[in-house]
């Protein structure tokens, strides 16, 4: 494979539909994402048959639309005067929602096939982890990675390019799960992450001493008991203001995540800490963990908001990575929405 080959990645894991075109495995040539939110807002969250039918109507045009913006020719081929093609079409196979995924998946594998161009499977946790090198390409590894989602919380040591160690993981609830079901108990609707975020501006983190969770016990993770306690606060007391609660609920979960990344930084010897996931784009959060970097001497990144939602950029980005190292994948690899994260140990 050719050093700027360009990729086009395909991601719809969830309630995203999201398509991209990368060159030489951290060059941002488009990235289109169509968000399903307010589809989802009324039902206080993802609907699977919703998401996966919405993926059907946006998939086409959002891959038109990041080839164009790329200057590819939609075709996909290099003739005389035109447009480069893709070298490779990755796709998330997963984890997420199957039958979201299966949208993607098979929209890539027909792309690959009318083109005669390799089919590249990306998990989508491997993939979260790649979105910190399209922006700071010169990362030194080894790397902490606290990679915090709707579905996940996990610390996974990034020793080289396809060789991770998972540290620690949630045991029960995600972070961004906690976050949602806080939110929707509060009213203050969906997604849970940015309206915890905007309505702690307004309160106090102090204000109510709300349990850490593990904090000492190792590098997994709980936020259930959190998520209720939250609940039976609020139950006893009526009266307590929401931004109180808000904030005091999203200080506690910040506490426990970035406690335990300088935990595990300092145990592998990491020379950096990088957020990934859609709850990096917390406000909170970005500040802490830039913080802790500064006070522990440690390299520091924390992504633009666009990169810590899911999108299509970081799994073309993964995906240069795995068709270098492994080559293409076989045309009969299935969406798995269990997958764990590949060469984690």
């Amino acid at each position: 494979m050719s050093p700027s080959a360009r990729i086009l990645g395909i991601e719809t894991s969830c309630d995203e539909t999201a398509a991209a075109v990368v060159a030489e495995g951290n060059q941002v040539l488009s990235s289109v994402v169509s968000s399903q939110v307010d589809i989802h807002a009324r039902y206080g969250g993802v609907v699977p048959e919703i998401a996966g039918r919405a993926h059907v109507d946006l998939l086409t045009p959002v891959v038109a639309e990041a080839l164009v913006k790329a200057g590819l020719d939609v075709r996909g081929t290099e003739d005389d005067g035109g447009a480069p093609g893709v070298a490779a079409v990755a796709a998330t196979v997963g984890p997420g929602l199957v039958g979201s995924l299966l949208v993607g998946v098979s929209a890539a594998k027909a792309l690959a096939l009318v083109w005669d161009v390799p089919f590249v499977a990306v998990n989508h946790l491997e993939a979260h982890l790649y979105a910190a090198f399209l922006e700071e390409p010169d990362l030194e590894l080894p790397l902490v990675v606290l990679l915090v989602s709707g579905g996940h919380t996990l610390l996974v040591a990034m020793d080289d390019h396809g060789r991770y160690r998972l540290l620690g993981q949630t045991i029960d609830d995600a972070a961004g799960e906690a976050f949602d079901k806080v939110a929707r108990f509060l009213g203050l609707g969906y997604p849970g992450g940015p309206a915890i975020d905007r309505k702690a501006s307004e309160g106090r983190g102090d204000a109510i001493a709300f349990p850490r969770a593990m904090a000492d016990e190792g590098l997994d993770f709980s936020f259930s008991g959190l998520k209720t306690a939250v609940i039976t606060h609020v139950r006893k007391h009526p009266e307590v203001s929401t931004a109180d609660v808000a904030a005091s609920f999203q200080e506690a979960v910040v506490d426990v995540l970035v406690a335990k990344a300088r935990r595990a930084a300092a145990a592998i010897g990491a020379s950096g800490l990088c957020l990934a996931g859609g709850v990096a784009a917390n406000s909170v959060l970005r500040e802490r963990v830039l913080d802790a970097c500064i006070a522990d001497g440690l390299r520091a990144f924390v992504p633009s908001r666009s990169m810590c939602t899911d999108n299509a950029a970081m799994v073309a980005a993964a995906g240069w990575w795995r068709l270098r190292s492994d080559g293409p994948s076989p045309l009969d690899t299935g969406a798995d929405p269990g997958l764990r994260l590949a060469g984690a140990r």
